[in-house]
């Protein structure tokens, strides 16, 4: 197991360009991950990176040994995938993405009674609403709301999620109820954005008469966080376009609005990334299945309850 480990080091850290982020992704010391290469490096009689004190590159060796290291390192889990398959007791760490939303109100609720079902299984949560990336960041999936930009990677859609506008009835006092989105523009309501670094979703896309069309509406409140979106539309700052699962409770209790109804906002699938390396592994698979089959009635059960128009 032990060349199996240096070789499995050596890919994490060719991949992320870093001793220490390979050793921060892998759970191990830098030093472990330095002598693990060292080991690798002996064994072969090669140098497989140029070391400075700034920079990690691979060598000429390097480069070929990664293209062997990962068919190895495939072969392996797909044996070990096989193996877990036929005796159902699937083991290991799984390492899971999802925005903000998404994983506290839909994912998180759900791992305990997953880990319950799976003792061997320990859950790796990463919440976050910028974009992630799977191969860099070591995940085995990631949930989503929209459409992914990276086509080389597997999509299991989960889910169909109405979004709906809302704002306070402070905020409609002082500035008016909008009725559709060209009011929004042309009153120039005080939108609230979700915005990341890298983020291309800089209007708001809302269904009309002539069918889905884009406004470019303006507001000086953004962030990267959607709750703190939610809660400047509770303390009457502006307009959010949440999807309607994240919001249904507040809409019940009237602490918020849905506005301009005339032109509602499109809808939003929430669905799974999953690389193809990964997609053959028990646990990645039952745990996108535990999600799917929850999920979808949590988002039908929130959307029935605020009776919005369709």
């Amino acid at each position: 197991m032990s060349y199996l480990d240096n070789i499995r080091t050596f890919v994490r850290v060719y991949e992320l360009g870093s001793m220490s982020a390979a050793g921060r992704d892998l759970r191990i010391s830098p030093a472990v991950t330095s002598a693990r290469i060292s080991q690798l490096e002996d064994h072969l009689n090669v140098r497989l990176f140029q070391r400075t004190t700034r920079n990690l590159t691979p060598t000429e060796q390097g480069r070929a040994f990664y293209a062997g290291a990962c068919v190895v390192l495939d072969a392996v889990e797909e044996a070990e995938a096989q193996v877990v398959n036929l005796t159902e007791n699937p083991r290991g760490s799984l390492f899971v993405a999802a925005p903000l939303g998404v994983g506290r109100r839909l994912v998180a609720p759900q791992v305990p009674e997953f880990l319950d079902q799976y003792p061997q299984i320990d859950m790796r949560l990463r919440l976050t609403d910028r974009s992630v990336d799977l191969t860099t960041e070591g995940l085995d999936l990631a949930f989503f709301l929209g459409q992914p930009e990276d086509s080389n990677l597997r999509i299991r859609k989960i889910a169909d999620c109405q979004r709906v506008m809302v704002a306070a009835p402070a905020y409609l006092a002082a500035r008016g109820m909008p009725e559709s989105g060209a009011d929004l523009v042309k009153d120039k309501h005080e939108c609230l954005n979700l915005r990341y670094p890298g983020a291309t979703e800089f209007q708001w896309r809302l269904m009309t008469p002539d069918g889905p069309q884009r406004f470019a509406v303006s507001g000086r409140y953004e962030c990267d966080d959607g709750d703190v979106l939610t809660d400047w539309a509770l303390g009457g700052q502006g307009i959010a376009m949440k999807p309607v699962f994240e919001v249904a409770d507040h809409m019940r209790t009237g602490a918020l609005v849905p506005v301009a109804q005339s032109t509602p906002p499109t809808g939003v699938q929430m669905a799974c990334l999953y690389t193809h390396r990964r997609h053959q592994d028990p646990k990645t698979r039952l745990f996108m299945d535990f999600i799917a089959d929850r999920v979808g009635d949590t988002v039908k059960r929130a959307e029935a309850q605020v009776q919005l128009p369709r």
